[in-house]
C-alpha cells in the first residue's frame, strides 16, 4: 500500500511537472509590480466592491495594452497588486492605471473672465470625479485660453467604447471616433443642437470634451448643422494632434471607462530580465553543486541508505515542484532560496530516521537491517512529527497574517514541510525496505550504513563529556552573545530597506567602477543630500532616497551616467510610506503569532517550561542574527526576513528533536538527575544534529558563493543562524529547561502517542525503573 502510494504521487507530480509550468515572480523573469490602494471620496467608499468594479476597469485597459500574461488580483478592501512582466516603463504603466478616465462632454458658456485659467478647487474632480460634472467649470482649451463650462452633459457612462483611426485622405490624421450609448445619443444631439444656435466663432458654438479635468478637444459645431436640430448618430470624433500612441491611449482610457473611485500608487518595483536571469542562473548553480556535496556526504555517512536517500530527495525536489506549479504559486526570488535551502532541510527526517536506526541495530540481540529500519521510522516519528507541525503552524499564520515577501515564504514553506515529510515517510520508506529485504542486503549488512554506530557517536560514547554539568554558565553564555549583539543594534542602529521604511531604490548597472562616496557627493550637489548610496557586486550602484518623483529619478539617473558611463537600470522600486509601515506591521504581528502558536504547541504537546525554553531559545538566535548583521551594516530588508524565518524553523526543529528524547528519558527513568538525562538526550541527539547540520551547511555555503549580492546576504544570514541556532538548542534551551524544571513536584512529562516503549541501545537499557521523580 505504501508503495502504491510512493508511486502515485511520484507519478502525479511528474504528470504536473511536465504539463504545468511553474510561474516566476517579476523579481526573477523582468517587468514592472504596482500596488495600487483605492481611495474613498465624499460621494463613494472605497469598499471591497468598489475595489472590485475597479480592478475589472483596470483589466480592460492592460488588456488593450497589450501585456502577455498580466495579474490582477485584489489584496484586502482597499488594494490591487498589478504585474505586468516585461513592461520595463513604469512611468506609462502607472500613468494608464492611475487615471481615473473621468470623461465629460460640456457646452462652451464663453470665454473666462480670470487670466490664469485655474479650476476652482470646489470643481476640482481631484478632489470628488463624481461631483465635477454636477459644477460649472473653468478650464484652458487646447491653445491655453481658459473656458467657461456648463455642467456636464454627458459623462463615461453614455459612452460604449472608442477606437483610434487613421483618415489619410480626409485629412483629420489620427483621431478618436467616440461611440455613444442610446441614451447618450440624444443627450449629444441636444447638446450639438444648442451649441449649433450661436454664429460660427462664437466660443459658445464650442463643444468641450474633458478627460480628466483637462479639455482634449473643443470643437465647433459644423456649419452645416441647423439651429435646434444636432448631430444626429451615436458617433463622433475627437480630432486633434495626435500620434498613433497619443490616440490609442486616449481610445484605451476612454473605452475602458472610468474608474469608481481614484486610485494611488503606493508600491512600484520594476525588475530588469537581466537580474532575473542572473539570479535563477546562480541558484540553479547553487542547487546542483550544493545537491551533489550533500548527496556525496550522506552516502559517505550512510552507505546505501544515504544512496537511497538521495534518490528520495530527488523525489522531493519533484513534489515540491508539482504542488508549486498546481497551486499556481508564483516563485519569487526568496522562494527560489528557500525552495533550494529546503533541498537540505529535508535531509534532516532521513538522518533522524537512520541514526534512530543504528541505535536499534546496536541494541538487539539478534539485529536484521529490515528491523532496524522499521523500528527506526518509528522512534522518529515522534520527533518529526513536531517539528514539521510546529513549523507548519510557523507558515499558516505567516500566510494569514503577513504580506509581500514573508506572506510568499509562508507559502514555499509550507509545500517544502509537506514535500519533505512525503519524501521521508513514504518514499525513502518504501526504498530502504526494499533493499534492506534484499539476499545480498542481508548479507552484508553493513553496505546499509546502520549497522555502524558511526564516528561521532563512537566519540561522544569514548568521552562522554557531562555538558550540562553547570547549566548557568551555558546561559550566562548565551545572555553575553545577546547583549553584545544587541549592542550592534544600539550602536550601529538597523539599515531597514525600501519595504519598510518606503521610499524609492534604483539599481544600476554602469561600464565602469563607481565609487560610492564619489556618487553621493555628486549627488549631494545635484539635489539629493540624503540619497543612500552603496555599491552591487563589481559595477553595480543601489540609490535609496525619500519622496522621489520620475523628474527627480532622471536627474538621479543622469548623474549616475556622468560618473559610470554607460548606465543600465536593472531594478526600480518605489514603495509609499503607509505600504512600509503595513509591510512592518503585519511581519512583526505574525513574527509575534507563529513565536505564540509554537509555544502553545509544545507546551500541550510536551510541557510549558519545554516550551518557554524552546521560545527563549528563539528569541535569543533573533536578537543575535539581527544583531550581527547590525555590526557588519547589511539592511534588514524582505530577504533578510525570509532568512530570519528560516533560522526560526532550524532552531524550533532542533529543539523538538532533543526535547522529545529528554521527554523519552524521562518516561522511563524517575531516578536519574535531569541535568543527568539532559546531558544523555544531547549525546543521542548530537550525531542527528551534526550530519542535518553539515548538509544544510554544503547547500548554504553553495549559495553565498555562486549567487548574487541579494542572494548571498539571505546566504550568510543562514550560515550564522545555523550556527546560533545548533548553540542555542543544545545549551540555551536545554539549560533553561533544566533552570525551570519543577523538580519539587511530581511533574512527569506527557508521554507522546508517537513514542515508543521500549529501550533502544545498550546505553539506555540499564536505566532504572524506580517510581521516584528526578531531581
Amino acid at each position: 500500500m505504501r508503495a502504491l502510494l510512493a508511486l502515485a504521487v511520484i507519478a502525479g507530480s511528474l504528470a504536473i511537472a511536465l504539463t504545468t509550468p511553474v510561474r516566476l515572480g517579476l523579481d526573477l523573469r523582468g517587468g514592472t509590480q504596482i500596488t495600487l490602494e483605492t481611495r474613498s471620496t465624499p460621494t463613494t467608499d472605497a469598499d471591497a466592491a468598489a475595489t472590485d468594479r475597479t480592478l475589472e476597469v483596470l483589466r480592460g485597459r492592460i488588456d488593450a495594452l497589450g501585456v502577455a500574461e498580466p495579474t490582477l488580483v485584489r489584496s484586502g478592501d482597499h488594494r490591487i497588486l498589478v504585474e505586468l512582466p516585461g513592461v520595463h516603463d513604469p512611468k506609462k504603466a502607472a500613468d494608464v492605471l492611475g487615471r481615473t478616465a473621468q470623461l465629460t462632454v460640456h457646452a462652451v458658456l464663453g470665454p473666462a473672465r480670470t487670466a490664469d485659467g485655474a479650476t476652482d478647487p470646489a470643481t476640482d474632480p481631484a478632489t470628488d470625479p463624481a461631483s465635477a460634472p454636477a459644477k460649472e467649470r473653468v478650464l484652458p482649451d487646447e491653445s491655453g485660453q481658459p473656458l467657461r463650462l456648463r455642467p456636464a452633459d454627458l459623462t463615461g457612462r453614455d459612452v460604449e467604447g472608442a477606437d483610434a483611426r487613421f483618415d489619410q485622405q480626409g485629412g483629420v490624421g489620427w483621431h478618436v471616433a467616440v461611440d455613444f450609448s442610446k441614451t447618450g445619443q440624444d443627450k449629444w444631439r441636444q447638446v450639438t443642437a444648442r451649441a449649433a444656435c450661436h454664429p460660427a466663432g462664437d466660443p459658445q458654438r464650442r463643444v468641450a470634451i474633458v478627460l480628466d479635468n483637462k479639455i482634449i478637444s473643443s470643437p465647433q459645431v459644423d456649419p452645416s448643422v441647423p439651429c435646434g436640430t444636432g448631430i444626429p448618430g451615436g458617433t463622433t470624433q475627437i480630432t486633434g494632434s495626435f500620434d498613433d500612441t497619443e490616440a490609442r491611449e486616449l481610445a484605451l482610457l476612454i473605452s475602458g471607462g472610468a474608474l469608481p473611485v481614484p486610485v494611488e500608487t503606493v508600491e512600484q518595483r520594476t525588475i530588469g530580465a537581466t537580474l532575473g536571469d542572473a539570479a535563477i542562473e546562480a541558484a540553479a548553480w547553487a542547487a546542483g553543486i550544493g545537491t551533489a556535496l550533500t548527496a556525496l556526504f550522506i552516502i559517505a555517512v550512510y552507505r546505501l541508505m544515504g544512496l537511497l536517500a538521495t534518490a528520495a530527495l530527488a523525489c522531493y525536489a519533484l513534489v515540491s515542484y508539482a504542488a508549486l506549479a498546481a497551486l499556481g504559486a508564483t516563485l519569487t526570488l526568496p522562494g527560489l532560496a528557500g525552495f533550494v535551502l529546503a533541498i537540505g532541510m529535508a535531509v534532516d527526517a532521513n538522518v533522524l530516521v537512520f541514526e534512530r536506526a543504528r541505535e536499534e541495530y546496536a541494541a538487539r540481540s539478534r539485529p536484521t537491517p529490515r528491523s532496524a529500519l522499521t523500528a527506526g521510522f518509528r522512534g522518529a516519528l515522534s520527533a518529526i512529527a513536531d517539528s514539521n507541525i510546529t513549523t507548519l503552524i510557523a507558515a499558516a499564520l505567516l500566510f494569514a497574517f503577513a504580506s509581500g515577501p514573508v506572506r510568499g515564504f509562508g507559502i514555499t514553506l509550507a509545500i517544502g514541510v509537506l514535500a519533505s515529510m512525503v519524501s521521508a515517510l513514504v518514499i525513502s520508506r518504501v526504498l530502504a525496505e526494499y533493499a534492506a529485504n534484499r539476499p545480498a542486503v542481508f548479507r552484508r549488512p553493513r553496505v546499509t550504513g546502520i549497522a555502524s554506530t558511526g564516528w561521532v557517536r563512537d566519540r561522544l560514547l569514548r568521552r562522554d563529556p557531562f555538558l550540562m554539568r553547570r547549566p548557568r554558565r551555558w546561559l550566562a553564555v548565551s545572555a553575553a552573545l545577546a547583549v553584545m549583539a544587541a549592542s550592534g543594534i544600539l550602536v550601529r542602529g538597523l539599515d531597514f530597506g525600501i519595504e519598510f521604511t518606503g521610499g524609492r531604490l534604483i539599481e544600476y548597472a554602469t561600464s565602469t567602477s563607481v565609487d560610492p562616496d564619489r556618487a553621493r557627493t555628486a549627488l549631494t550637489d545635484a539635489g539629493f543630500p540624503r540619497a543612500v548610496v552603496q555599491s552591487s557586486g563589481d559595477t553595480g550602484l543601489t540609490v535609496r532616497a525619500e519622496n522621489l518623483t520620475n523628474a527627480d529619478e532622471a536627474t538621479v539617473t543622469e548623474t549616475i551616467s556622468d560618473l559610470g558611463g554607460e548606465t543600465k537600470k536593472i531594478r526600480d522600486e518605489l514603495i509609499g510610506p503607509s505600504m512600509g509601515d503595513e509591510l512592518r506591521r503585519n511581519a512583526l504581528v505574525a513574527l509575534s503569532l507563529a513565536l505564540g502558536a509554537q509555544l502553545l504547541y509544545l507546551a500541550v504537546r510536551f510541557r510549558w517550561f519545554f516550551g518557554t525554553a524552546a521560545v527563549v531559545a528563539l528569541a535569543h538566535d533573533v536578537v543575535i542574527l539581527i544583531g550581527a548583521f547590525a555590526w557588519l551594516g547589511k539592511p534588514i530588508d524582505g530577504v533578510f526576513l525570509a532568512a530570519l524565518l528560516t533560522v526560526i524553523g532550524y532552531s524550533v526543529n532542533d529543539s523538538v528533536v532533543l526535547f522529545d528524547r529528554v521527554r523519552e528519558l524521562l518516561g522511563r527513568d524517575r531516578t536519574t538527575p535531569l541535568p543527568r538525562l539532559t546531558n544523555r538526550a544531547i549525546l543521542q541527539t548530537l550525531p542527528r544534529t551534526v550530519n542535518t547540520g553539515m548538509g544544510a551547511a554544503l547547500i548554504i555555503t553553495a549559495l553565498a558563493v555562486l549567487a548574487d549580492d541579494t542572494l548571498a546576504d539571505f546566504a550568510l544570514a543562514l550560515l550564522i543562524g545555523l550556527a546560533v541556532g545548533t548553540y542555542s538548542s543544545v545549551f540555551t534551551a536545554a539549560s533553561l529547561t533544566i533552570e525551570l524544571y519543577p523538580s519539587g513536584k511530581a511533574s512527569r512529562p506527557r508521554p507522546s502517542r508517537f513514542t515508543r516503549r521500549h529501550s533502544p541501545s545498550g546505553q539506555n537499557a540499564a536505566l532504572s525503573a524506580s517510581e521516584e521523580t528526578p531531581r
